[in-house]
Formats: C-alpha cells, structure tokens, sequence
C-alpha cells in the first residue's frame, strides 16, 4: 500500500501521523487477538523495588468542579485496583495519593507542590478543569514532576505548557469541535448562538467552533459568554439573535440543571435547533423533570452515556469495573449520574503511564525524563480494556491524543448516538513540539 511507504520530506505531521495510525493496524489486531498489552508494554517477572509507584491525584473534591471530581476519583480507583491486581506497574503495585484542589488554580499549584516535597509522588495526574491546569502546570515543569492532565482544553496541544505536561488520555476542544462542525452545519443549520462559560475551556469551544463553522459555510451570529459561578440564566436568553439557527451550549459546574430547565422554559418548545456538549448535563438525569424540552435535541459525547449497538466489550468490561450500569448511572445508586463522557480519560491515562513506565523500565523519580521520553513515543493506542473509549494516536510533538467524537440524539428518555467521526476528522497540524525542550 502506498500509504504505508516512507513519508516524503514534503509531507506535513498530519501525513505522517496518518501513516503511523495505518502502521498501527498490525497492533490492533494484536489486541483483538486477546493481547491486553500497549506497544512498547514488558511483562516484569520480579519487581525493582518492594515500594509502591506513587501517583498524585489531583482532583476537584469542592467546587464547581466536584461533581467530576467524584467519578474521576471513583474511575481513577477502579482502574488502579485493576491494574494491581493485573501486576502492577514493573512488578510494583500503584498506590494512588489524592489531594483536593478545590477547582482552584492557585490550590491546584499548592497541590503539586505538596506531591512533590510531602508525598513524594513519582507522577501528578487527573486534573480537569483548564484553568486549573494552567495554574498547576508551570510548578510541574519547575519541579521535573511529570503531570498528566485529563482535561479538554487546548492548552497543552497550543505550546502554552511544557514537556512536563502530557494529555494522553482524551482529546481536546479543538479537536472535538472541528469533528462536529460538519455535521451540524449539514443537519441542523449553519446560523449559530453559542453560550458557553467564561474561562479557558469556554473561550477553545468559542473560538475553535467559529473557525470550525466558517470553514463549513456557516457563521457564529453571538457569543454569549457565562460567569462560571452564576446561578441563574433568564436574563442572558434574550440576546439570542432571532436569525439563529443553531444554540450551541457547552455549560459546566453545580448550576448546570438550572441552565438548561430555564432553556427550556424560555423558548417553550419554540426556537432553533439545540446542539450541546454533555458537559451541560454530565451528572444530570435526562428524565429529570423540566428537561423534556430537550427531546429532539443533540449533544456531543467523548463517551456514549447509555449502551447501543456502538458499545464494545471493552466498554461493557469497563463500565463493570467502575460500577456503572447501561443507562449511565450508578449500579448502587439509579439516582447518580456518571460523568461518562469525560472520567474514561482517568482510566485510559493510567493505563499510559503504566505503558510508559513499562517502556521506560521506570523505577523512581530519576526516571522521570524517561517516562516522558516514552509515553512521547507511544503512537497508536488501540480500542482495548485499556482505551475502552476507543482507538487513539497520541502525538509526542503536540502531547495531544486524537480520538473519535459521537453526536447523539435525544429521544425516548435516553441518548441515542447517531454519528461517530474518525480520529482524522478532528486532527489538525501542529503548533508546537515539545520534544526540543530540554528535560
């Protein structure tokens, strides 16, 4: 096959990376062969050391972010005590040391700071609110600690970070955006009202999706930006042009039911087409009562809430292990909504630090630049128990995983996805490489 030749010096990273993505097909047949092992993974026979691997978790106990915080905490402990029980990492069982942020940037740097000098972790890991990451990543790099986030903001894959900060778990805004773009303009209209809040994360889905969209024909006609801490919505509602075809809304935090009952009461089953990301309703019950405006509607899911013939056996074995049933909600508890769509980051990540541990025959903290090193080169990550979200290509350049996207449909009090993109629907060429930065 021509696409698997040498590539050309003319070739942009996208080529590039399309070829190791088809030189990774080998791969995937591996693990559907039965293997559970990522490229570059060793089995260890004895263990470096009787001491465990520490991993620094942090995660947004309080504040707007603890409804994430919960089940990243609850996903992130399910995939430790089964990679424990799977062996550990190099014969050394993961102890995970979790330390609350608040959803705070300035906390979150205090975390890393105590990970570092008080616990002593190998790693940092799990954060998800962008501007949290952005506070918390400059004192990783000052500190050599490697920090793996598991946010979606474009933050890492801009150059606005340093090496020592690595998204390989999930993808980024940018990437989600530009996926979905076509199929909104071609299916619900290309006049489109975002309503977003107002800080990093809120500012890639503005910016992203108006490049997005225009490169479709289409136009943002407002942009209405929320304070993250706002409790009511009535009043924002009226600046919705007339002309809008679209209402786009990706809304985050305690007050996100609020947002969309009071959506829905505005417009009174009237008014345009609605696309959202799940991050306005992670958490949240689609029957609750008030919500059945929604009926109709669609939203973006890094990771379909109810099962469907999309569904693999990797997200059934998945969903067993962090305890969550087929519509999404607690298997203890019908009443608590997992934030599906986003907490696979957490278990697909510590599977890559495994991995790359594992590469980089890791054994403390003077391994570090190895580790990095590694999950650097780590390429393909083929649908798995490990990704049970699905397969992805990690760029070592950028630090950015690329992965599939899914639109669903909301109807018969359930989400029903329609649409699935491919990874290279949302790649987009490079604008930096950390691997010229000196570790």
């Amino acid at each position: 096959m021509t696409d698997q030749a040498t590539p050309k010096a003319t070739e942009t990273p996208v080529d590039e990376n399309r070829r190791s993505l088809l030189k990774g097909a080998a791969a995937v047949g591996a693990f559907a062969a039965g293997t559970q092992m990522l490229p570059g993974m060793v089995p260890y026979i004895q263990a470096q050391s009787s001491e465990p691997i520490k991993i620094g978790f942090q995660v947004h106990k309080t504040g707007i972010g603890a409804a994430y915080g919960r089940w990243y905490d609850r996903t992130t402990r399910a995939a430790a005590k089964l990679i424990n029980e799977e062996g550990g990492i190099n014969g050394r069982e993961i102890e995970i040391v979790a330390e609350d942020d608040g959803t705070d940037p300035k906390r979150g740097a205090e975390v890393i700071e105590k990970f570092a000098t008080q616990h002593k972790t190998d790693v940092a890991f799990g954060t998800l609110f962008s501007h949290v990451v952005i506070g918390s990543s400059p004192r990783a790099g000052e500190l050599k600690m490697p920090y793996f986030v598991v946010s979606e903001g474009h933050h890492v894959a801009s150059g606005g970070l340093n090496r020592y900060t690595l998204q390989p778990g999930i993808t980024d805004v940018k990437s989600q955006v530009q996926s979905m773009a076509p199929w909104v303009a071609d299916n619900l209209g290309k006049k489109v009202t975002m309503i977003y809040p107002d800080f990093a994360f809120g500012h890639d889905h503005r910016d992203f999706f108006s490049e997005a969209i225009a490169k479709q024909g289409g136009e943002v006609v407002a942009k209405i930006a929320i304070p993250p801490t706002e409790k009511s919505f009535t009043k924002y509602f009226p600046q919705i042009p007339r002309d809008t075809d679209v209402l786009y809304h990706v809304m985050v935090g305690p007050a996100v039911l609020t947002f969309v009952k009071e959506l829905g009461e505005f417009f009174g089953g009237r008014g345009p087409e609605i696309f959202g990301f799940l991050d306005s309703l992670e958490a949240v019950d689609i029957n609750t009562p008030g919500l059945e405006f929604l009926n109709g509607s669609y939203f973006w899911e890094g990771n379909p809430r109810y099962t469907s013939d999309m569904s693999s056996e990797h997200d059934a074995f998945y969903r067993k292990a962090v305890g969550v049933d087929d519509t999404g909600a607690s298997v203890s508890d019908s009443k608590d909504i997992a934030t599906y769509s986003h907490m696979f980051g957490c278990w697909e990540t510590l599977h890559i630090i495994k991995a790359g541990m594992e590469a980089a025959d890791y054994s403390g903290p003077d391994d570090r630049a190895k580790l990095i090193e590694a999950v650097e080169n780590i390429g393909v990550m083929p649908h798995s128990r490990a990704h049970p979200q699905g397969d992805k290509l990690f760029n070592g350049r950028t630090h950015q995983s690329f992965g599939h996207q899914f639109i669903s449909k909301v109807e018969g009090g359930r989400l029903t996805p329609v649409h699935k993109t491919s990874i290279f629907d949302g790649y987009y060429p490079d604008e930096v490489d950390y691997t010229t930065q000196k570790l």
